[in-house]
């Protein structure tokens, strides 16, 4: 790989990489992300090679392996380029009809997408729901680039910004272009990323400056930087490229869990190409800028996505926060200015120096512009990336991206934010998705976890999930944070075992509310948003727990027995095939029945059952050697 002395030379290179490749020739794209080599991508990607060789299809099909496409549910999947051709949830025997078809010029038209509506064949990836209620800015250019080769990006686009930059070569304007754009954190609060870059930009250099790029993404549920990491770690580079050279930064960190293991293997890939071709190091282009990035694994500690813990965790220290003034920009990284956005953000600044901050603000609303990208899981029928504008509503995600509920059962909520999160009712899921509208609610957007909740779920359980993972996760720096996540875990352990009072629920608001205000970082300033928000929008359930002693849910296993409704039993059998204790017995086409000593109340029967004939029943009162019930209405 030769090294670029110049901007001429790299615009030569790009000229005859776009030059070599027949855009004609069929390409068979598999997104090989931790999502698609988890369902079996990876055998896709053995059977395709075979085949493309074993019938000397080199010159009649290309191949490229991505990262995620978005569409989670739909893995293992493929793609065909220049038609658009999606093929779902694909086999190894599927997988050689496609290298078939494709070299024929056919489409395989009983593998295609099937929309669940209308029962009818979808070719096009564009004409799916999923992808056609998107705005894919971000998640779009995974299609395009294998993430192991750098020509693949520069092919599309791929550090044209980083040149534009350095030819302009007037740093002022990098900032206050990043300014106009509108663009602000997606990782967090949202504060807005030029003025940070304008803040460490007039900072003093005492021996230099730090960009970070912090990949550190703990929520539950929340895989959005892994999967850019994954599938375009070049952009990263480029993005904190144009930062360094806007704000005078002489050092780049990427902050990654290491748990993300094939993240941190492209990314490895990455820096070593990006060094190779002159595009990151000194000198870069014969420009006489200088930037380099080196990569920094995190321990798993959630505390971490909290700057100040953050930057002692780079330090070598244990990772805990600290107190503000002074703020990272002023004293970051061995006391040197740091500025500090996450994977998202950085992958939008190369998109805002191509096509001009005026153009990116159009897209989402006032002062929440450009598009955020959220991790769609739970009780929805299509569940993966979603990248939608800004101010987008939450009903149009959960409906029109996701498809609505997964089962039978109706949506009842939507947690966004991840842990620190609320939980928001489906009453309001016309609320617009920025960072004012969900403060307001009692949520946040965090870095973009969303996720569903059906009449099946249990507020009072969920909070109580959240709490116990929070407390867990407390560095333990602040007594108000330490001791009052436990406290309230307390609490909630004991509404959800029928040991709980309404006084108690006074209480679990007074500690929510003290936690939130004295806590010195934002985990425990924003633990208490489970809690107030449900209690805000789900008092009832809790009073229900405390009074009736019974979970409406049936979730809560010391409020409940199930038992089965013998006007509604067809004796299908299927629940005494997923029943792992032989709870249940009975022959097919009679009435079953449940032993209450042997069910663990596992909740497969009730999951299972097709025609509603298991219920769960409160337990009202239980004398040794008794149950007595009270029917659930």
């Amino acid at each position: 790989m030769e090294r670029l002395e110049s901007s001429e030379q790299f615009k030569a290179l790009q000229k005859r990489i776009i030059a070599d490749r027949d855009p004609q020739i069929p390409m068979v794209v598999i997104p090989a992300g931790t999502c698609g080599q988890a369902s079996g991508a990876n055998d896709l990607i053995r059977i395709a090679k075979r085949e493309i060789l074993a019938h000397e299809l080199v010159t009649k099909i290309q191949l490229r392996v991505t990262g995620c496409h978005g569409f989670c549910q739909a893995e293992p999947s493929v793609l065909i380029e220049p038609e658009g051709t999606f093929y779902p949830r694909l086999g190894i025997k599927q997988m050689t009809q496609i290298v078939e078809a494709v070299s024929e010029g056919r489409v395989v038209e009983q593998l295609l997408w099937r929309d669940p509506k209308t029962h009818k064949r979808v070719q096009r990836e564009a004409d799916i729901p999923f992808f056609r209620n998107q705005r894919r800015t971000i998640l779009a250019r995974n299609e395009k680039v294998d993430p192991i080769r750098i020509y693949d990006y520069i092919e599309h686009g791929g550090y044209a910004a980083l040149v534009k930059v350095l030819e302009q070569g007037n740093r002022r304007w990098v900032v206050e272009e990043t300014k106009a754009s509108g663009l602000r954190g997606r990782g967090g609060a949202g504060f807005p990323t030029g003025l940070k870059w304008e803040l460490l930009a007039k900072a003093r250099d005492g021996g230099g400056k730090f960009l970070v790029s912090n990949a550190d993404e703990g929520d539950p549920g929340a895989y959005m930087d892994r999967s850019v990491l994954e599938g375009n770690p070049q952009s990263i580079i480029e993005g904190m490229l144009i930062g360094a050279y806007g704000t005078g930064a002489t050092a780049g960190i990427i902050y990654v869990r290491t748990e993300y293991p094939l993240a941190i293997k492209h990314l490895v890939i990455a820096l070593q190409q990006a060094r190779a071709l002159g595009l990151l190091g000194e000198n870069i282009l014969g420009t006489g800028f200088s930037f380099d990035i080196q990569i920094v694994k995190g321990a798993g500690a959630f505390v971490c996505g909290e700057e100040t813990a953050l930057i002692r965790s780079v330090e070598g220290e244990r990772g805990e926060p600290r107190q503000r003034p002074p703020y990272p920009v002023e004293q970051g990284i061995y006391g040197k200015p740091t500025a500090i956005n996450n994977v998202e953000t950085w992958a939008n600044i190369p998109v805002i120096i191509s096509q001009g901050a005026a153009e990116f603000a159009r897209i989402g609303s006032p002062h929440n512009t450009g598009t955020k990208i959220f991790s769609l899981v739970g009780k929805v029928k299509n569940t993966g990336l979603v990248e939608v504008p800004m101010g987008a509503t939450i009903g149009e995600i959960v409906h029109g991206v996701g498809g609505g509920p997964a089962g039978r059962a109706e949506i009842k909520a939507v947690q966004t934010g991840g842990p620190s999160g609320g939980c928001l009712p489906a009453a309001m899921f016309d609320l617009p998705i920025d960072y004012e509208s969900l403060s307001a609610a009692g949520s946040i957007m965090g870095s973009g976890g969303m996720i569903v909740m059906d009449e099946n779920t249990c507020m009072v359980d969920v909070a109580k999930y959240f709490m116990k993972f929070l407390k867990d996760e407390s560095c333990g720096k602040c007594f108000t944070c330490r001791k009052g996540t436990q406290r309230m875990w307390e609490i909630l352990d004991d509404i959800t075992a029928g040991k709980g009072t309404l006084e108690q629920l006074d209480l679990l608001e007074e500690l929510a509310q003290v936690v939130k205000d004295t806590s010195m970082c934002g985990l425990g300033q924003t633990a208490a948003n489970p809690i107030l928000s449900t209690l805000r929008y789900f008092r009832d359930e809790y009073v229900t727990h405390i009074e009736r002693k019974f979970c409406p849910a049936t979730v809560c296993r010391d409020l409940f027995a199930y038992r089965v409704i013998a006007e509604k039993c067809t004796g299908c059998t299927l629940c005494i095939r997923v029943c792992p204790t032989g709870a249940i017995t009975g022959t097919k086409k009679e009435v079953h029945n449940l032993d209450q000593s042997k069910c663990i109340k596992c909740r497969a029967c009730f999951e299972v059952c097709n025609f509603d004939a298991i219920a769960g029943d409160a337990i009202i009162a239980v004398p040794p050697g008794r149950t007595s019930m009270e029917r659930n209405p």
